[in-house]
């Protein structure tokens, strides 16, 4: 196969090539219309390019090739020990760019690798994403699955995979399987997702929906969240409604509207829902506070318990020394000692020793040694322990009042 030759340092115009080109280092070449090169295309060295080039496979040699149009590579890009500037749009089968590719125009390949920074100003296309250093997005982003090193920092998404050494940084979109980020990922937009896991911080300020959440720091979701679990290490963050299957939180946990679980929610710290809490159980180690909160199964709190219209659980249990605002609601409620509760509904109610309530309404009711009573309703059973007061004549009645949510 023939091939043209441009000197190093020289200058040409070119239009069809028949065969292929070499470019020394330094040398310029302007196209005449558009410079298509039915062989290879060889730059040793930097070189410049003005206009578009067409060409069976294009190859870089230790340095950096600027074009100011279009590339389209029917083959392959690659460039050893060098990088590659693209004022327009690239179209390759595959792109191999050991230090830096940047693209002014939509980028289209089977498979991008970059070794140090990928910058792309517009639409990007491609099954699969490698950058080892810095990668920057600024146009919709298609493809399966996106790799970065270091750095991500992407528009709107429509993925399969994102795995990040350091940080990511996305307009939205949607990401079918897995975020995986060793450091810190924030969505500005709306985030559809599978399994979300990130070592440090998470930001989520559009309305997200997705599966697994699992960050070992901080989790922030700015409005609504839907999702199957969460487990976060340390505190925890929604600012619209929250639903879900699970949560688990090593710290501190606040929804600001309602939160929905079908399952369990255990927090080591606090937590506070501005709506209605809903869940299949709870295990808190601090406080709880809640408009209202409805458990279908079992319900232990160990520190204080505030709600404005009532807590109810299939079995609720208060810890030692705990404090309850608003009615506390169960089939069986154990009251644990020198808690101080106010209103107590259930089947069952077994008040600590020591311990303090406003009002007890129950089937059977057993007051612990020294507690204090103000009001107490029961049908089929009152127990009294040593010193225990009733502040009022207990009350014995056949059918009790209906309790509270």
């Amino acid at each position: 196969m023939s091939e043209t030759t441009v000197p190093r340092g020289g200058r040409a115009r070119l239009g069809p090539v028949d065969g292929d080109l070499a470019v020394g280092s330094g040398a310029r070449v302007e196209a005449d219309g558009k410079i298509v090169v039915s062989g290879t295309t060889r730059f040793h060295g930097s070189a410049q390019v003005v206009g578009t080039i067409e060409s069976g496979s294009i190859e870089v040699d230790d340095g950096s090739v600027e074009v100011s149009g279009d590339v389209v590579v029917h083959d392959r890009l690659r460039a050893r020990d060098g990088g590659v500037d693209i004022a327009g749009a690239l179209s390759a089968r595959s792109v191999d760019v050991d230090r830096r590719l940047r693209v002014g125009g939509a980028a289209t390949a089977e498979e991008i690798e970059v070794g140090g920074v990928l910058e792309g100003r517009g639409t990007v296309t491609a099954p699969r994403i490698s950058v080892g250093g810095k990668l920057r997005i600024v146009g919709k982003l298609t493809g399966r699955t996106v790799e970065a090193g270091g750095v991500a920092e992407l528009g709107e998404v429509d993925l399969d995979r994102i795995e990040v050494g350091g940080s990511v940084r996305l307009a939205g979109g949607t990401v079918r399987e897995a975020i995986d980020v060793g450091g810190r990922c924030l969505a500005e937009g709306r985030l559809e997702f599978g399994d979300l896991d990130v070592g440090g911080i998470v930001q989520l300020r559009g309305p997200s929906k997705g599966r697994s959440i699992d960050v070992g720091g901080m989790f922030g979701a700015d409005q609504d969240l839907e999702f199957v679990s969460i487990d976060i290490g340390g505190i925890g963050t929604i600012g619209g409604d929250g639903r879900g299957t699970s949560v688990e939180v090593g710290g501190k946990f606040e929804v600001r509207g309602a939160l929905t679980l079908t399952g369990g929610l255990e927090v080591g710290g606090a937590i506070a829902v501005g709506g209605a809490l809903r869940a299949g159980r709870v295990e808190v180690g601090g406080t709880l506070s809640a408009d209202s909160a409805v458990i279908d199964g079992d319900a232990e709190i160990g520190g204080a318990v505030a709600t404005k219209r009532g807590f109810r659980a299939a079995a609720l249990e208060i810890g030692r020394k705990a404090r309850a605002s608003g009615p506390l609601v169960g089939g069986r409620v154990e009251i644990d000692d020198r808690a101080r509760v106010e209103e107590v509904y259930g089947d069952r109610v077994e008040l600590g020793d020591r311990a303090t309530a406003r009002r007890i309404v129950g089937a059977s009711v057993r007051i612990g040694d020294d507690a204090v009573v103000d009001e107490v309703v029961y049908r089929d059973e009152l127990q009294l322990g040593d010193g225990a007061v009733c502040r009022a004549p207990p009350s014995k009645v056949a059918t009790l009042p209906a309790f509270p949510l």
